[in-house]
């Protein structure tokens, strides 16, 4: 299932991980993993941030998808399914069915 990833990293956590050369690392390895169809980065609440669209093939990977995030930069992660234009025309298409 599609998913959206809004990721706001902890400052001190951040600023560790700029500064000691990890934060590179260890974003290249989750977006390795995560395989992003978007990824787009910016300031948010005066945080670190990020926005991912994922594929989360079951619920159990959403414990893959999100560890990372919490155990080395102390994020906060707000997991929202979601949908592409051409998903919203199936599923309304759907509702004719009924």
């Amino acid at each position: 299932m599609r998913t959206m990833l809004l990721v706001e990293l902890d400052n001190t956590a951040g600023s560790k991980a700029i500064a000691d050369g990890t934060m590179g690392k260890s974003m290249e390895e989750v977006l390795s993993m995560l395989k992003p169809e978007a990824a787009y980065f910016y300031p948010h609440n005066g945080h670190r941030a990020m926005t991912l669209v994922v594929d989360a093939p079951d619920e159990s990977s959403l414990v893959t998808m999100c560890e990372p995030f919490w155990t080395q930069l102390n994020a906060k992660v707000e997991v929202i399914p979601c949908m592409s234009a051409d998903d919203l025309r199936g599923g309304l298409s759907r509702l004719g069915e009924r």
